[in-house]
């Protein structure tokens, strides 16, 4: 009943919030690096912070390291959807709210190369999540299966979280993907959506990480890391600044220059996520072996797709 009653609640904040963004603006408007052509309302994504501020105060205040880091990245975040930030500024915060996270974990009791290791793997997280955000359904989407899996994991494997967390982190993301995913959207996720997601996963799999001392469950990231690693080597490889706006994310071309549906890009790289994520599980006692071979399987189906569909983003 009570998750009922949360999910109810979060499906009015985002109706209310939507009420706000109309009254004020604010919007996402297509531009030549855009994948949608309508104008939408943008930051539509606050609603994972609010699940985490509903959680933060029904688990007493717990975790405060953790909230206050989801809330400095989350504010800024949100003022950039609404202005564009300093890029110094959103970088400074971004490396505060990560520097919270592991007074959380108590990761500073690790080796000083495990905290830079840690920062490197935060910001790419974070900056992945943020890259990949752009067609309908793809931040929900790909979501709810990371968040289905650690839910197993936690249930089925081994327990490093109050479900509560993930169930209404779960909640959360339906109520984004009923207004999401969809052919026509009614809100886009913005900077808050997919950053505080990111930074919600993050913490999550950090902690489950950390309590098991095994590394290989990053693999329940696999598709956004491959895509956006792969994605970065091919950038530095054409000679262009990586940091700036582009269509050239596998998901971008799939999308734009062969034309296929927003939904139908979403639900693949969800349903290989969860496909990668159930064979984890089930090789558990093969896992890197599984992990070598998945990661090779995964790149070398992005190789090929885009060598042979890459030119197209050129001849458009």
């Amino acid at each position: 009943m009570q998750y009922i009653i949360i999910f109810i609640l979060l499906l009015g904040t985002e109706l209310a919030y939507f009420k706000i963004a109309n009254r004020y603006n604010i919007i996402d408007k297509p531009n030549e690096r855009s994948s949608h052509t309508k104008i939408t309302l943008r930051g539509g994504g606050i609603i994972f912070y609010i699940a985490t501020l509903i959680l933060f105060i029904y688990s007493h205040f717990s975790s405060p390291y953790f909230f206050t880091g989801l809330t400095l990245i989350s504010a800024i975040s949100f003022l950039d959807d609404l202005k564009p930030q300093s890029p110094k500024l959103r970088l400074s915060i971004h490396f505060i709210s990560i520097i919270l996270i592991f007074i959380q974990w108590n990761l500073f009791y690790q080796n000083w190369y495990i905290w830079i290791l840690a920062l490197i793997l935060c910001i790419g997280i974070i900056n992945a999540f943020n890259f990949m955000d752009g067609i309908n359904g793809m931040t929900g989407g790909y979501s709810f299966i990371v968040i289905l899996s650690l839910i197993y994991v936690n249930t089925k494997v081994v327990s490093f979280t109050d479900n509560n967390f993930l169930i209404i982190i779960l909640l959360a993301i339906i109520v984004f993907n009923i207004f999401n995913f969809r052919k026509k959207a009614k809100c886009f996720a913005g900077d808050v959506g997919s950053v505080s997601i990111a930074f919600i996963l993050i913490y999550m799999i950090g902690k489950l990480i950390i309590l098991t001392g095994d590394f290989s469950y990053i693999i329940l990231l696999a598709i956004y890391g491959v895509d956006s690693i792969l994605t970065i080597i091919h950038r530095i490889i054409l000679k262009e600044n990586i940091f700036e706006p582009h269509r050239k994310h596998l998901y971008q071309i799939m999308a734009n220059e062969l034309h296929i549906p927003h939904l139908v890009v979403s639900t693949i790289y969800g349903i290989v996520q969860l496909l990668i994520s159930l064979g984890f599980l089930y090789f558990i006692n093969y896992k890197w072996v599984y992990i070598i071979i998945s990661i090779s399987v995964l790149s070398t189906v992005y190789i090929i797709l885009q060598k042979k569909y890459f030119h197209l983003h050129f001849s458009k």
